[in-house]
């Protein structure tokens, strides 16, 4: 059953601390104004106008939505393995509308979902979209695009079932085919699959698969079509070529070397390290049916992906927050904070990483990301103080998206009018 969110002409919320994300500063006491869906003034002298609806935050901080940009909404741990071969389109769509749900209520209020069964993510965004279900703002990808027999397709089954994944496309010009249709069904971004992978059978995260060419050629007819691309690259070669290609996010970037950091500030391109759900992978992995070789790929890369985050940041490379949500169960990609800051970032820094630069990244961050005038009143409390105590971010409490109320574990709305 959706929770009956409110949207009323005017609106304040009475915070505790404002979190100034660009600045990486508290503001004390301070007021958020909405007007409909946008925020038209915030700080600690603003004037309540007389019949707006108050919400009281006083104890908690006050920051703006949170961005994932590497998520999957439609899969679960359960998904992977074998035991995902039964999983319809249909049933992978009602799995993103549960975790949609989860999603947003653990404060993400824009996510970004790079690969899905089908349509299925297409079809959960037109939804949320709609008013049918409840989620965070969707930018998706539909099927992600990849070689024969690689991370993108599908190598559990025998050749006698001759099947292969939606995204399947060898060769430059099957890959702008392969463009072209995924944006005719509704993509808002292209996703690829340049390496192999850590949850596919048979393949090797450090093995190119996409070669430069197909990249070069994906990347001209994804942007010549206004659409953004995002590779799959743990190999240091992937990663360099899809960076030389033109690609604009480097998801995993396991593998990453200097040559490749300084190639990515070069080019402006964004790494988006996954860095969480390796305790996830080797603590629950087995449990949740990952295959035995993947568990394997996984002890083997885990490490190094954290070591080469920690230098990539170090470095001064563009940093975006993205969790692979669906390896690990939605709702908890708030846990990667803690792990970012375990391995160089600032809380401050992590935060940003999920609001500014994750923003910037989709294309989006004149609208949202930021409590300021004219940007979407995407708005979420946390019990505590984040940048004191970065574990704050497991403790969201309240949750607005473009100025309804998804949630409120505080007290109840203030129903009393100036």
């Amino acid at each position: 059953m959706l929770l009956s969110p409110f949207l009323t002409a005017a609106t304040a919320l009475q915070c505790g601390r404002v979190l100034d994300v660009g600045k990486g500063e508290l503001i004390p006491n301070a007021i958020i104004l909405i007007d409909g869906s946008t925020i038209s003034a915030v700080g600690s002298n603003v004037t309540i106008p007389a019949g707006a609806e108050r919400i009281d935050l006083s104890q908690s901080t006050c920051l703006p939505g949170l961005i994932d940009v590497h998520d999957h909404l439609t899969s679960d741990p359960k998904d992977t393995g074998y035991q995902g071969l039964g999983i319809s389109v249909p049933r992978s769509t009602v799995t993103g509308v549960r975790n949609a749900r989860v999603t947003l209520r653990a404060g993400f209020t824009t996510v970004r979902n790079v690969g899905a069964a089908g349509y299925s993510d297409v079809a959960l965004r037109d939804g949320i979209n709609d008013g049918d279900i409840e989620g965070p703002r969707m930018f998706v990808s539909g099927p992600a695009l990849g070689i024969t027999g690689g991370h993108c397709d599908n190598n559990l089954l025998a050749p006698e079932f001759n099947f292969k994944e939606t995204g399947v496309a060898d060769g430059p010009w099957a890959a702008r085919a392969k463009v072209r249709e995924v944006i005719k069904y509704g993509a808002d971004l292209i996703k690829i699959c340049a390496s192999g992978g850590v949850l596919s059978k048979g393949d090797q995260p450090g093995t190119p698969q996409y070669s430069l060419e197909e990249m070069t050629a994906i990347a001209e007819e994804a942007h010549k079509l206004g659409r953004k691309v995002a590779a799959h690259a743990h190999g240091t070669q992937s990663i360099k070529d899809a960076i030389r290609a033109g690609i604009d996010s480097i998801e995993h970037a396991s593998l990453i070397d200097d040559e490749g950091i300084a190639l990515a500030k070069q080019h402006g391109t964004y790494l988006v390290f996954d860095i969480y759900n390796d305790d996830y992978i080797l603590a629950e992995g087995a449990k949740a049916g990952m295959l035995p070789e993947s568990i394997e790929k996984e002890r083997q890369i885990g490490k190094t992906q954290r070591a080469n985050f920690r230098k990539a940041y170090l470095a001064g490379a563009k940093l975006a927050f993205g969790t692979d949500g669906g390896v690990y169960p939605h709702g908890d990609n708030w846990k990667q904070f803690a792990t970012m800051v375990e391995f160089g970032m600032k809380p401050a820094e992590a935060i940003r990483a999920a609001t500014i630069e994750a923003a910037t990244l989709i294309g989006i961050e004149k609208k949202t990301a930021a409590i300021e005038p004219q940007h979407f009143a995407d708005v979420i409390a946390v019990d505590g103080n984040p940048l004191t105590g970065i574990e704050a971010m497991g403790r969201v409490k309240f949750v607005m998206k473009e100025g309804k109320v998804y949630r409120n574990d505080f007290v109840q709305t203030d129903h009393h009018r100036n």
